[in-house]
């Protein structure tokens, strides 16, 4: 069944060494045969290069930075929602989820569907608590501790820790030090960044696999898609992988979605170490930035997060494509100055087709009311 809503994409950020996943999950909507919606691209930065890709945004918007305020972030959308009618919203970046679920009963109100998980589970995965849910999913789990000064890693191995480890914020990013000198560099650039507290963890040496889905919040996780990097970039990143079929990292990842009744998507990143355990590193409550890997192999997750959005059925996934290989590359995009110009004194860039009018938009949820 074709589908002719408006969506609102967060995370346009394309750093080649760091991507953001918003893009991905653009070009994933976009080269769907049943998507014939608008895809309104919203971000941070008047340099994110997916503003101005128009083959996947119709038009694009800044959104004020989640230290704003929630008030901020409402009053942005309700701006967008008033130029372009938006009927689904997919955050895309760990940063800005806690506002958007605190926020999802007004968001609701405004118009604009989501498929989140709640504020209990969105704190469940939190990275500082992945050892106790680790425990209630039976996996295992490298120690994590949160560290407020830099001083910790002068003085780290008289409570047992031996370099290298790894220096992570609690958002985002997440960096190998190999000496104090090196823990306390990154400690500084990702407490600037993410704020406190950073957090720290045992390194584990082996081979990485990630594993995205969607739950449905009944405990099940819906197309699952597996990969093991191949190449990676100096903060971690896939710059290339190949997708797989790991029942081990399946059932994992089916006994945390279980032990936490995930809603949304997910990534579940897990290293295995030389002796085949499997160790839980992260969760993330949203698509990775490999998300394109899904339409790959036959299971296009992000339209399947919309139909559930529209409270559709996300439809039958054929069995995942072992043996998919994906790799990125980087490339220049050309930019009228007076694009650039709109994005950094209006914050909005509109082009491509108009905005739909009132009676086209889509019925709320309950059919009750044309939104």
């Amino acid at each position: 069944m074709a589908i002719t809503a408006t969506v609102a994409i967060t995370g346009m950020n394309a750093k080649p060494d760091n991507p953001g996943p918003g893009l991905a999950v653009a070009r994933c909507l976009r080269e769907d045969p049943e998507f014939q919606g608008r895809i309104i691209g919203l971000s941070y930065d008047a340099l994110d290069p997916g503003l101005y890709l128009e083959e996947y945004c119709d038009a694009a918007y800044l959104l004020p930075y989640p230290s704003a305020g929630d008030q901020a972030l409402m009053d942005q959308l309700q701006h967008i929602q008033t130029q372009e009618r938006v009927d689904v919203l997919i955050p895309c970046l760990d940063a800005e989820l806690p506002g958007m679920v605190r926020l999802r009963p007004a968001l609701e109100e405004m118009g604009l569907r989501t498929f989140l998980p709640d504020g209990e589970q969105l704190r469940l995965r939190n990275k500082d608590r992945l050892p106790e849910l680790a425990e209630m999913a039976g996996i295992q789990c490298p120690e994590i501790k949160p560290v407020t000064q830099a001083g910790f890693f002068y003085q780290c191995q008289e409570e047992g820790w031996s370099y290298p480890l790894v220096v992570k914020g609690v958002f985002y990013d997440a960096r190998i030090a190999h000496t104090a000198d090196e823990a306390a560099e990154a400690f500084r650039k990702i407490a600037a960044e993410w704020g406190y507290p950073v957090l720290v963890q045992r390194l584990i040496q082996g081979e990485e696999y990630n594993l995205t889905a969607v739950g449905d919040g009944k405990g099940s996780l819906l197309g699952p898609v597996m990969m093991k990097k191949m190449a990676v970039t100096d903060k971690g990143k896939a710059w290339a992988g190949i997708s797989i079929d790991d029942q081990a990292l399946l059932g994992a990842s089916e006994s945390l979605a279980r032990a936490i009744q995930w809603r949304g998507p997910l990534e579940v990143e897990v290293m295995r170490d030389t002796q085949g355990n499997y160790n839980l590193i992260e969760i993330n409550p949203r698509f990775p930035a490999w998300i394109y890997l899904s339409k790959g192999v036959g299971r296009n997750l992000p339209m399947a997060l919309l139909r559930l959005a529209l409270g559709e059925e996300p439809g039958e996934f054929p069995d995942s494509r072992a043996g998919t290989l994906f790799i990125r590359h980087a490339q220049e995009n050309i930019v009228p100055l007076a694009e650039f110009e709109a994005i950094v004194t209006r914050g909005e860039r509109r082009t491509g087709a108009a905005a739909p009018t009132s009676d086209t938009r889509l019925q709320s949820p309950d059919n009750s009311q044309q939104k």
